[in-house]
């Protein structure tokens, strides 16, 4: 009767390392704690002679005829192991890949807009697809296409370079760049502009020598002049009493 689900115990993957008594090969070349080898063996024989040394055999290479064994620690060994994985993953660069979608009736002002986004995409250090796409009978003047193309191309060339020349596929036009490098690439233009941005500074008024003038502060403005209260045309103003 066949299974409806796969197994849960699934066979070692390549990356399993067998240690002593799981590993299966009638002989073994054994290669000593001190690199040497010590020539093909019987897997008893390799297994009794690493119980003498005090150490581990370690299956390194399962697919040789016979199969390759290492006398040593195996903790130190899948340190080491994993050590090197971590060291190889890190020089691996994930490349990503952003596409710009272009047309021919493209407006000159969108095509600004299309070739900011591929700069800065570009100068992230991501590859960018562009993709030109013809309607209708569009395709009739495919030339067009190609002309937006290159103009695009053109714009973006201080920042990346076409890894092919622009092919026309299916109903459209495709082709993909790359950044160039950091010291070969220019300054990004949005970075250029922040950092170049002024800064707001408080202006110090100057004294006669051109020194700013130590603790000064903004004069007050005078205090309008004050009027008595009462009303605004006297009328007993003209009137003088005699004693």
């Amino acid at each position: 009767m066949s299974r409806p689900f796969p197994s849960r115990n699934p066979p070692f993957s390549a990356s399993f390392t067998r240690v002593n008594g799981k590993i299966r090969a009638r002989e073994v070349r054994v290669i000593g704690t001190d690199g040497q080898q010590l020539g093909v063996l019987a897997l008893g024989d390799a297994l009794n002679m690493a119980r003498a040394n005090g150490v581990d055999l370690v299956e390194i290479a399962p697919n040789a005829v016979p199969p390759v064994c290492r006398l040593g620690d195996y903790g130190k060994f899948r340190y080491e192991q994993a050590k090197r994985d971590k060291e190889s993953r890190k020089h691996q660069h994930a490349t990503k890949v952003k596409e710009v979608q272009l047309s021919p009736k493209i407006d000159p002002h969108d095509l600004g807009v299309k070739i900011e986004h591929a700069v800065a995409f570009l100068c992230e250090d991501m590859k960018v697809k562009v993709h030109l796409k013809f309607r209708g009978r569009e395709m009739a003047h495919t030339e067009i296409g190609f002309q937006v193309v290159n103009k695009f191309l053109d714009e973006i060339a201080p920042y990346g370079h076409q890894d092919f020349e622009p092919k026309l596929i299916g109903r459209g036009i495709n082709v993909m760049i790359s950044p160039l490098p950091r010291n070969k690439r220019a300054r990004n233009p949005h970075q250029s502009e922040a950092s170049h941005a002024p800064n707001a500074q408080p202006r110090l008024e100057n004294n006669n020598n051109g020194s700013p003038l130590p603790n000064e502060r903004p004069h007050a403005p005078e205090p309008a002049e004050l009027k008595p209260e009462g009303f605004t045309n006297n009328p007993f103003e003209q009137i003088s009493v005699n004693g």
